[in-house]
């Protein structure tokens, strides 16, 4: 339905956000910070914030860890029995420790001091938090359709790189045409491919898969036609091949680009003629498929190399496709870490998380050169050594948590100082933050209360600022 004068395109729905404290003053900031933002829904005690919960569908709750007739943590158990995704920010003015502790064992998902001295850290860990409820609600969403009969495999993204990257799959997925697609080791290609046949008209005939470099060369060769009964040592029974297989369906190729000259001859006649010959027969058999093929390399490149046949190349890129690497899906990666972290959690009978702060930016800074699939390893090696419980910096991959790269704003000896001037504010003044912490701390000799005192911050606030910079761990 088009949009006209009479019937405007509806807003989007803010996030609705409920802020419990009995202090009327933290109430009123947190609402003046976010209300151009969020949906912001105020209560003064436990009885005021049960009877709002009950009410709504709140996508954060902010909780004072003191209330006069509760305790913020018990009270947030309770509101997690009843939304176990449930994602919160503990907040108090009597900073402990254990509380801490306490906190993110109970699934919060961060903890903040009041006062609140800086109100771009109070925000900034409101988006993320938010963003963390969205990733969740994506999710949520994906596989309630997937259980309603949509088809094919789960394609985790919003970014507008995928966004762009899905579109083209759906408009290319019924056209009946080759397709190629062109993506980094681990972005998903085989997902892609299988997308493409769920929405083809072909979706009810077969897709069969193969791994061109993963074969060797008379294997894949007998894969792909088959063979006669005595066509070689072995062949006791005749076995027809993937191409007469696939007939009426999707046949996927992928790395084809390692595939070896002779088959590339091979699989451009039966392109041509749609005809295919087993091996040790004379007898042309008639197949009907759709090509899809997928290669980590520039075929293009492939071709002026040498490597790869000319006319194969023009007759397989009708339409290609580029999958986007991890590193330019913005947004992205927390989505795809809630996904991971709920499946392997069900796989190993885990309850793992939520993640913390600094882990959620540690991921999110990382490169990723192995893309999604290197992702996906991180945090099944995370829930499966991890007992139970909060996942931090220290339980992610050791390539992970160890870069310097990747760890939150952390600068490094090589960056020259007017290179810092042309970053964002909000960056230059975390990189800021993190390297005074580290600094102060070294001044005391690793003594948190002495850095206390020489910077003037409270212990308290001061040690929750080491925290969430990674500056301390324990």
């Amino acid at each position: 339905m088009t949009a006209t004068a009479n019937n405007p395109p509806s807003a989007p729905m803010l996030p609705r956000v409920l802020v419990v404290d009995d202090d009327h003053y933290t109430r009123t900031l947190i609402n003046r910070l976010i209300q151009k933002t969020a949906d912001v829904r105020l209560a003064a005690d436990g009885a005021e914030a049960r009877q709002l919960f009950a009410e709504d569908d709140f996508n954060l709750v902010l909780m004072d860890q003191r209330l006069p007739a509760d305790n913020g943590i018990e009270l947030l158990r309770e509101f997690r029995a009843r939304r176990p995704k449930l994602v919160s920010i503990l907040m108090t003015g009597f900073a402990d420790v254990r509380d801490a502790v306490a906190a993110v064992r109970e699934g919060v998902f961060d903890y903040l001091t009041k006062p609140f001295e800086d109100l771009e850290s109070l925000e900034a860990a409101i988006g993320k938090a938010l963003e963390l409820d969205r990733a969740y609600r994506e999710i949520d969403g994906l596989r309630a359709r997937l259980g309603a009969g949509e088809r094919g495999p789960a394609v985790i993204g919003q970014s507008a790189a995928m966004e762009h990257m899905i579109g083209q799959v759906r408009q290319v997925a019924g056209l009946d045409t080759t397709v190629l697609l062109e993506g980094e080791s681990g972005t998903g290609k085989d997902l892609v491919a299988k997308r493409i046949h769920a929405w083809s008209s072909r979706s009810e005939k077969p897709f069969l898969e193969v791994n061109c470099g993963g074969l060797p060369e008379t294997l894949l060769e007998s894969l792909l036609f088959g063979y006669d009964k005595g066509a070689f040592t072995g062949a006791t029974a005749a076995s027809p091949g993937y191409f007469e297989k696939a007939h009426g369906g999707n046949l996927f190729l992928d790395e084809i680009a390692d595939m070896s000259p002779k088959l590339q001859s091979s699989l451009l006649r039966v392109l041509q003629d749609h005809q295919c010959t087993r091996i040790g027969s004379t007898q042309p058999r008639h197949t009907d498929f759709r090509l899809i093929c997928a290669t980590n390399r520039s075929l293009a490149g492939e071709v002026k190399a040498g490597r790869f046949r000319e006319d194969l190349y023009y007759r397989i890129n009708v339409v290609m496709v580029r999958l986007p690497p991890l590193r330019e899906r913005e947004g992205d990666v927390i989505r795809l870490v809630a996904h991971f972290l709920e499946h392997f959690n069900a796989k190993f009978g885990k309850a793992c998380g939520p993640l913390t702060p600094a882990a959620v930016h540690t991921l999110e800074s990382c490169p990723w050169p192995g893309n999604v699939r290197q992702l996906q390893h991180c945090i099944e090696r995370a829930v499966a050594l991890h007992p139970d419980g909060a996942l931090d910096i220290v339980h992610l991959c050791s390539s992970c948590a160890s870069r310097t790269d990747c760890r939150p704003e952390e600068s490094t000896a090589s960056q020259a100082p007017q290179a810092t001037a042309a970053i964002a504010y909000g960056k230059a003044r975390s990189r800021f933050e993190r390297e005074y912490l580290q600094s102060i701390l070294a001044a005391a000799a690793g003594n948190v209360s002495e850095a206390a005192r020489l910077s003037g911050i409270p212990r308290q606030n001061l040690y929750v600022r080491m925290k969430r910079w990674g500056v301390v761990t324990e």
